[in-house]
């Protein structure tokens, strides 16, 4: 398989990453010493990971995780598979910001392992965004009918008021952007004063830059620390926050 030359800077990047890594934890194999423990990395079967678009989206909020798992696959033997999805027909979603982003899959979380929920659009009620998706139903109703046995639903910034107009926050702990935990929170979730809230199979987190550490704690605890700091020092960006978990 050919690499293009992102992929080949990214692959060297990895390479010393991973490298560096296990030489601090005085490991040998990185990633394969995972596999070789019968850890994430060791698992056979692919990570799927499906990030939601709809129009107005947040630019950040979706790529941020995007670009984390995507790059995951450089730290793990296991495979990772990443792909946009939305509810409407596929074709081109408008961000928040005017980027055309091309979708080219539908709704199918029971392809995935971790749907991913961005925000955007929360300030101005009568534009595209998430406003715009509660009203319109389509994408809370796949969200509410999506939970099973093996699915982590995750969201970020606003995108975890998708989760709420769906009913899978009420009762749970939960986080989302500063300027929506007062709706969250009238709407029956139990907020925690973190920046990732982590309850089992929902994961959500805070304000549009929290897509970072949303993804990388997934990464960490789907494939493992070492994936996690490998991915860090590709990005040379350090996890911020604090993670609430059960």
């Amino acid at each position: 398989m050919s690499l293009n030359r992102r992929d080949l800077l990214r692959a060297s990047t990895a390479i010393g990453a991973t490298g560096a890594a296990a030489g601090m934890a005085g490991l040998g194999g990185g990633p394969a010493a995972h596999a070789a423990e019968g850890g994430p990395a060791g698992t056979g079967r692919p990570l799927r990971v499906h990030v939601v678009l709809f129009d107005g989206v947040e630019e950040l909020d979706f790529a941020a995780p995007y670009e984390v798992f995507s790059a995951s696959r450089f730290f793990t033997d296991r495979a990772v598979e990443v792909r946009y999805v939305t509810t409407s027909r596929p074709g081109f979603v408008r961000a928040s910001y005017g980027t055309q982003v091309g979708v080219e899959h539908g709704w199918a979380p029971q392809e995935a392992d971790v749907v991913v929920v961005p925000g955007g659009g929360y300030a101005r009620r009568e534009d595209p965004g998430v406003w715009a998706e509660i009203r319109r139903g389509t994408l809370p109703r796949a969200l509410a009918a999506a939970p099973r046995p093996g699915l982590t639903v995750a969201a970020l910034c606003t995108g975890v008021m998708l989760l709420s107009a769906a009913g899978l926050t009420r009762g749970r702990p939960c986080t989302t952007h500063h300027k929506a935990r007062p709706d969250l929170e009238r709407e029956g979730g139990v907020l925690k004063n973190a920046r990732v809230v982590d309850d089992g199979d929902l994961v959500t987190a805070g304000g549009i830059t929290s897509g970072l550490e949303l993804a990388l704690w997934l990464v960490r605890r789907e494939l493992g620390a070492d994936a996690a700091t490998g991915i860090e020092a590709m990005l040379e960006y350090e996890a911020r926050g604090t993670v609430w978990s059960r």
